[in-house]
């Protein structure tokens, strides 16, 4: 019977590969451990040479560390010869044969010790190898194990890699050869392999471009002007030289310094002589200066007097500064007036220009903004230039632009004429007598209309006094010049913005400047402005209308006659107003001059009745009714301050009739509003009004100012207790409602300390103050209970003026069953700068966090479809 065929041999022929690659894996396991300290060290040789980092030392520290070096790689080359030991086949086979389960490879190897002759025995024999056979035909090259973590604890390999990878990216492998030229002597080695050079160059650091090793260019090189080349001769002196004619330099012979530094400044050659020498052609790029221009030749101006001034620089590696320089141009102001005399001297108007905060500056667009309203060249002629300047310190300039210096405009015709005079005034000091007769002039009769309140007229007195003292002096001197004119600026400020009584009155003064805007020629941004000062102003008159006729007996109000009663609603004074703003915008100012007559003569004369199913008053009714109370009363309270401090300055003069100024509003005290509405609102302000008059003319002086300090407190204390009794508004408005009535009794506080300190005029100032946060208080709260009864803007928009929703043009929703709008948004035939109008203004609108999330979904909407 033939010998049967070892199965191991069998399966080890068969298992060839993964038998191999796991023997290779082993060798490379063992080299790796063994030799690892040899690697690590050649490693960080290389890359110290190869960064050069044995030119920044002493000879003897390079050669000491290379002979270090040398006998670390010796010591560590000969500890891993000794631990190494080559593996053996029959290792790898152990190996792999571990790798498997059961390992089928000492199975196969293992001979039957007994019961061989049994055929049971045999066969099960038999069985067992051929499932080890089975398994083994599986076997799989065994990865070799490569961590060193116990060898290598504190990770010196991967210390030593990282040199090498930085100086591989950074550094040069022609830098390592510089060692050779170290020998004392010059060295026999160098002299022997030759000389040697090496050169960069540097751009200037402002251009951002990268150094340039120079044996790596071609023949011809762009390098910017300024850029600094550094070149290095290795071996003996004398055997390499320079010639080079772009630094400059005036000498003409060959330079054979060891190592050489130049700046590039004009376009030459570049020639090393020598062997290994090369010749380049060096082109030096001029940095050109910088440019700026004017974008638009029209300044944007807000209503407030902001500038807006678009402007685009550009350089060929950046702008790093800039200005913007105002000059009057005398040569185009209309001498006349206050303007005739020669002005002061002033310097001209420097600010600095805008520069982007990231990205490039080589070119870019941005807009000066500045408000300059309250300079003397407001509104003058004046010329702009604009520069800019970059890294090299190069400037550039714009072409000098005409213009007039934007500022604030004013419409009241007594805030524009205080506003002339304080121009005359800052123009030059000698006006200042002419200035004084002119405010005289034209406040001899403050009756009328001309003064909305007799603290603007009482203010101009004090700056006439003021300036004529100061005339009449030693004369007038900067600082008092300075002080008067700001005095006058606040002064037209209030006369244009008003300190205003009621609704009333504020609706006036929206009307007469939107109607002085007009006439003026107003810019569109100015007119949008005091058209939705009118609107806001209306909402509030009728908001205080609606609540007359709650508090009026209806049996009285149904015996009016029919013929005087004007019935309408708020769709049908939305459109009156709508009509007015689109004839405006057609151009049509004649026609929306006399629609805003009609409708401030409709509005005085309207009467608002209560209605049909009114069934008493909610609680946040009853809240709003006892606010405009408080406001009646404080409004009392700041018309006999203010009557107390024309006292002040007039002692002889009856109470409220000081220079024939009986005071539009006050009534003596009582608190009547502008309108002729009784303030004392028939529970104890009548006593408060007339019994606190009688009681302060009686005792004089300190007792009436201390009587009007505890009415103030009384008043702060009613005005706490109706805020802990408000109804729970939510919403913005609900949350606005509640910090504008804050901020109201704060006001409240300050006034009743300022009376108790005998500061009258700070006590109208924070009476004022509270006054105007009532208003807003009342508004926000009005707002907020128009929300609570129609969420969402949806269902009918039925209620109490002043709470009818806008949806996101602007536009008041229908009245009743009435849907939608009567406007007509794409109007004359320039439809589609119309429609680029309204899409600019949705994308406005939406970018605005603080409106409703409906709000902002619906301009989503909008977006999303057009």
């Amino acid at each position: 019977m033939a010998a049967t065929e070892n199965p191991l041999k069998v399966m080890t022929a068969r298992l060839r590969r993964p038998l191999m690659l796991t023997w290779a894996g082993l060798i490379a396991e063992r080299l790796v451990r063994a030799f690892w300290p040899v690697w690590s060290v050649i490693a960080l040789s290389a890359a110290a040479l190869m960064l050069g980092l044995q030119d920044m030392a002493a000879f003897e520290v390079v050669w000491g560390a290379a002979m270090l070096a040398a006998l670390a790689v010796l010591a560590f080359g000969v500890l891993g010869m000794a631990r190494f030991r080559f593996p053996r086949r029959a290792e790898a086979l152990a190996r792999l044969d571990e790798a498997m389960p059961g390992r089928p490879l000492a199975a196969l190897g293992d001979v039957q010790a007994i019961g061989a002759g049994d055929a049971g025995s045999a066969a099960l024999w038999q069985a067992h190898q051929a499932r080890m056979a089975a398994r083994a035909a599986q076997a799989r090259a065994v990865e070799p194990d490569l961590r060193l973590s116990r060898q290598d604890p504190f990770g010196v390999r991967y210390i030593a890699l990282l040199g090498l990878i930085v100086a591989l990216l950074f550094g040069s492998v022609w830098r390592a050869g510089s060692v050779v030229q170290m020998v004392p002597g010059g060295g026999a080695a160098a002299l022997a392999s030759g000389p040697t050079w090496e050169g960069w160059i540097e751009p200037p650091a402002y251009t951002g471009l990268p150094s340039l090793y120079l044996a790596d260019q071609g023949a011809v090189i762009e390098v910017p002007e300024g850029s600094r080349i550094t070149l290095r001769f290795y071996g003996e002196v004398g055997a390499l030289s320079l010639f080079e004619t772009v630094s400059g330099r005036s000498t003409e012979a060959a330079i054979t310094d060891p190592e050489q530094n130049f700046d590039v400044t004009r376009t030459g050659d570049l020639r090393i002589d020598g062997p290994g020498g090369r010749s380049w052609a060096v082109q030096a790029l001029a940095d050109a200066a910088p440019t700026v221009e004017v974008i638009e030749r029209d300044a944007r101006t807000a209503f407030d007097g902001q500038m807006s001034q678009p402007f685009g620089a550009r350089d060929d590696y950046g702008v790093v500064s800039g200005g913007a320089v105002f000059t009057l141009d005398l040569a185009q102001v209309d001498r006349r007036h206050g303007l005739a005399v020669e002005p002061d001297a002033r310097d001209p108007i420097s600010l600095d220009l805008p520069m982007p905060l990231a990205g490039d500056r080589t070119e870019f667009t941005e807009t000066l903004v500045e408000n300059l309203s309250e300079h003397p060249w407001a509104h003058l002629p004046v010329t702009l230039r604009l520069q800019v300047a970059d890294a090299a310190g190069q400037e550039g300039q714009s072409e000098p632009f005409q213009m007039a210096l934007p500022a604030r405009r004013f419409f009241d015709p007594m805030a524009a004429a205080v506003i002339e005079q304080r121009r005359d005034l800052l123009w030059s000091r000698q006006n200042a007598p002419r200035v004084a007769q002119v405010l005289r002039a034209v406040s001899y009769k403050p009756e009328g209309r001309l003064f909305r309140s007799e603290k603007a007229y009482l203010r101009l007195r004090v700056i006439i006094r003021q300036l004529e003292a100061m005339t009449q002096s030693d004369g007038l001197d900067a600082a008092e010049r300075d002080e008067i004119a700001q005095a006058l600026w606040d002064l037209g400020v209030l006369l244009e913005d008003g300190d205003l009584g009621d609704a009333l009155e504020r609706m006036r003064a929206a009307q007469e400047r939107l109607s002085e805007a007009m006439k003026n020629g107003a810019s569109e941004e100015e007119i949008a402005r005091l058209m939705q000062d009118l609107r806001d102003a209306t909402q509030d008159y009728l908001r205080q209308k609606m609540q007359q006729a709650e508090r009026e007996n209806p049996e009285e109000s149904d015996q009016r006659s029919a013929e005087n009663m004007m019935q309408m609603n708020q769709q049908d004074l939305q459109d009156m107003m709508d009509r007015i703003q689109e004839l405006m915008e057609q151009g049509r100012y004649a026609e929306a001059q006399q629609a805003l007559e009609e409708f401030q003569q409709m509005m005085e004369n309207m009467q608002v009745t209560q209605g049909q199913g009114q069934q008493g008053q909610s609680p946040g009714e009853q809240a709003m009714e006892g606010l405009a109370e408080t406001l009646r009363e404080q409004q009392g309270l700041s018309d006999q301050a203010f009557r107390d401090l024309q006292e002040q300055f007039n002692p002889g003069a009856q109470s409220g009739q000081s220079q024939n100024n009986e005071g539009r509003s006050g009534g003596e005290g009582r608190g009547e509003s502008h309108d002729g509405q009784q303030g004392q609102g028939g529970q104890g302000g009548e006593q408060q009004g007339q019994g606190g008059e009688g009681r302060e003319q009686a005792e004089g002086g300190e007792g009436a100012e201390g009587s009007l300090a505890e009415r103030q407190e009384a008043l702060r204390q009613e005005l706490e207790r109706q805020r802990q009794g408000l109804p729970q508004l939510g919403g913005e408005a609900g949350e606005a409602a509640r910090d504008a009535l804050e901020r109201a009794g704060r006001a409240m506080e300050g006034a009743e300390d300022a009376l108790r300190s005998d500061d009258l005029a700070g006590a109208i100032d924070n009476q004022a103050e509270a006054m105007e946060a009532l208003r807003e208080g009342m508004r926000n709260m009005g707002e907020a209970m128009a929300e609570q009864q129609n969420p969402g803007g949806q269902g009918e928009a039925e209620g109490q003026p002043g709470q009818a929703q806008a949806d996101p043009l602007g536009r008041e929703a229908g009245q009743g069953r009435q849907v939608g709008t009567q406007d007509s948004l794409l109007q004359g035939e320039d439809v589609y700068r119309r429609a680029r109008e309204l899409l600019d203004e949705i994308r406005k609108r939406s970018g605005e966090g603080a409106r409703p999330d409906v709000e902002l979904d619906y301009l989503k909407r909008l977006l999303e479809r057009f």
